[in-house]
């Protein structure tokens, strides 16, 4: 059985991959609509991905006795300056998610449910992917600065960067 507690923070966390999914689905949109189909492949896909991270809490609180929310969410931007601006955004974004999980761990280690901690654990490791690989394409597309073949060549090459985490979630 769930504490309020850790229900509480599974829901919050539910709220901030919901919200993911959104910011990742409003990116590959405009991506899409500005020519970066790789780019835009690499986003869709990583947008369904963080709804899969979603579903697994959901699951999991409703398993476990509680009762997860499904949040109203906000409209995420949809205009960018560049996939630059994109790719900075997602790194801080990671880094912001990183933060949250470790606050749900550290709640579960507080409550002592060690089922949510080793639950949690799955997401803890998806993160260091996660911020991983915003970090590259962040240093990528910086050493890249305005070179037009790089840009078409980075784009080309994120469609073969799907997010490993994808395959494994299911």
């Amino acid at each position: 059985m769930l504490s309020k507690k850790i229900e509480k923070a599974l829901n919050t966390q539910i709220e901030l991959e919901a919200e993911s999914s959104n910011y990742y689905l409003a990116m590959a949109s405009w991506a899409e609509s500005e020519g970066f189909n790789g780019a835009a492949e690499f986003l869709y896909t990583h947008s369904d991905e963080e709804r899969t991270h979603m579903i697994k809490l959901v699951r999991f609180i409703n398993e476990r006795g509680g009762k997860a929310i499904i949040p109203a969410l906000k409209a995420p931007a949809t205009k960018f300056k560049s996939l630059s601006e994109i790719f900075d955004i997602i790194l801080k974004h990671e880094i912001l998610v990183t933060s949250e999980i470790n606050k749900v761990v550290d709640a579960c280690l507080s409550d002592k449910d060690y089922t949510t901690h080793n639950f949690m654990q799955w997401y803890v490791s998806e993160q260091l992917e996660e911020e991983s690989l915003a970090k590259l394409n962040v240093d990528r597309l910086r050493l890249i600065g305005d070179d037009k073949g790089g840009m078409y060549l980075f784009d080309r090459d994120l469609a073969t960067l799907i997010p490993t985490a994808s395959k494994k979630a299911k």
